[in-house]
């Protein structure tokens, strides 16, 4: 979903962080979405040096929200990091991925206005990008 789309031609990267077995590693964000922004948004910067950022948290199986603490901790990362924004992926098998903007947790967002739509390639495409979720919610 992640990797392979792209929204205005600039393709994201994708940071998983699982553990030496691939299992969950500590700390609050599971991934960080990354890609090149390259509009003039601001006068100081050549175009293509500045990033767009987002953390994410994924959700899989009965995992439980985060908590208010846990929002604000994620709220917290994102203002140390200067991300743009925090997304909560709630992601449960044969079902729709579900995007929340936090802290609103909702409100559900579709990937796509968060990360651009997914080309209609092939099914290994789409394998690739259910693998990345699903290793790092764990489900």
């Amino acid at each position: 979903m992640i990797t392979h789309s792209s929204k205005g031609g600039v393709k994201w990267q994708v940071v998983s962080f699982n553990g030496p077995q691939g299992q969950e590693s500590g700390g609050i964000v599971d991934m960080i979405a990354i890609r090149k922004n390259h509009s003039l948004s601001k006068p100081q910067a050549f175009r293509g040096d500045l990033f767009e950022i987002i953390l994410i948290q994924v959700k899989g199986g009965s995992s439980r929200f985060p908590s208010q603490p846990e929002v604000d901790r994620l709220l917290a990362v994102k203002s140390h990091h200067r991300a743009d924004k925090v997304v909560l992926a709630e992601w449960k098998k044969g079902k729709v991925l579900c995007c929340y903007v936090l802290p609103d947790m909702t409100t559900p967002v579709p990937a796509n206005e968060l990360f651009g739509s997914m080309p209609t390639s092939t099914a290994a495409t789409r394998q690739a990008a259910s693998k990345i979720l699903s290793s790092s919610s764990g489900a």
